[in-house]
């Protein structure tokens, strides 16, 4: 009996091979056409304004006038001969080691509070949410109102326990301070990223430090704070990069004052731009606050590692 072999040569499984390559080419060709209008309004609206104001920032540019390059004249300018450059990066950076931590802290109680299985969770959620959603401008109306020393409504409040009255906005020393009061008043968006991170940790973890004998304070310490860790990194990085460019208050309720005591730096720079018609300077801060901004973030990321915990082990 003579056993038959196939000797016809066996097809590979090329032609799926194929297939698939050419639905990757395919998929490929479509991820590149669906990320293409970012990337045009990228290059178009960022990346082309960020090179022209860096070249504008080598110049003395006045709207109407053809720049002149001067070099590097408006760096050596701001840090030697320009007293209100400091003054406005002391104001900002004063506001924001107020106002970030300050924020932060009142959102984490709130968050801890809501978190309790409180009644009525979601009618709290919505009120400490919504000054997080009023325009800029409105909340500076408002507490323009709540600032005033005459008839405001905490100097009312102060007065019906007794105590003395402030001019919050409309003292040097007090202007910067109510300001940090007037940014803790928006924590709600803060607290509602809180109470989500709050409600993502395992609550066996609760469970197995409850069987060891610990309490309140020990789940706090041991459980709750370092599971949150990526969540404070998340608002603290965003904090400070917000709190760097403040500018509504400082445009609207201050102008500036009293006395630079709320000149903030993007109001600074707003006013050399838009007020004195000094471009080329106005472009040359700008890239100073840019340079500020990234190398913060560069350091706060670089030490992170020290002190947020990532559940994965891809951190700490």
């Amino acid at each position: 009996m003579t056993a038959t072999v196939d000797a016809r040569p066996r097809t590979p499984s090329s032609p799926p091979t194929r297939g698939r390559s050419k639905a990757g080419r395919i998929e490929g060709r479509w991820g590149v056409m669906m990320a293409l209008p970012a990337i045009i309004g990228f290059v178009a609206f960022t990346l082309a304004p960020m090179i022209a104001s860096l070249f504008i920032s080598l110049t003395d540019w006045t709207i109407g006038a053809a720049p002149q390059f001067v070099g590097v004249e408006n760096y050596v300018r701001m840090f030697s001969a320009d007293s209100s450059f400091f003054s406005s990066l002391w104001a900002t950076v004063y506001y924001t080691l107020g106002a970030v931590p300050l924020s932060i802290i009142v959102a984490f109680v709130v968050a801890l509070l809501l978190n309790a299985n409180v009644r009525g969770q979601s009618v709290f959620r919505v009120i400490y949410y919504i000054p997080a959603i009023v325009p800029i401008v409105a909340n500076s109306m408002l507490w323009i109102w709540l600032f005033n020393p005459d008839f405001g409504l905490l100097n009312s409040a102060l007065a019906r326990v007794g105590l003395p009255g402030s001019d919050w906005i409309f003292a040097e020393e007090t202007a910067v301070p109510s300001l940090i009061l007037m940014a803790t008043w928006g924590f709600g968006n803060i607290a509602v990223i809180f109470l989500a991170g709050l409600q993502g940790v395992p609550r066996h973890l609760y469970e197995a430090i409850s069987v060891d004998g610990g309490g309140a304070w020990s789940k706090f310490r041991h459980i709750t704070l370092p599971m949150m860790t990526p969540v404070i990194f998340y608002s603290v990085v965003t904090g400070v990069i917000g709190a760097l460019q403040v500018f509504v208050q400082a445009a609207v309720m201050t102008e500036g004052g009293p006395n630079d005591a709320t000149l903030f730096f993007v109001y600074y720079l707003y006013r050399t731009a838009f007020t004195n018609n000094e471009m080329g300077y106005a472009s040359a801060l700008a890239w100073i606050l840019f340079l500020i901004i990234m190398a913060i973030t560069v350091l706060l990321f670089r030490n992170s590692n020290k002190w947020v915990y990532y559940e994965a082990g891809t951190g700490r």
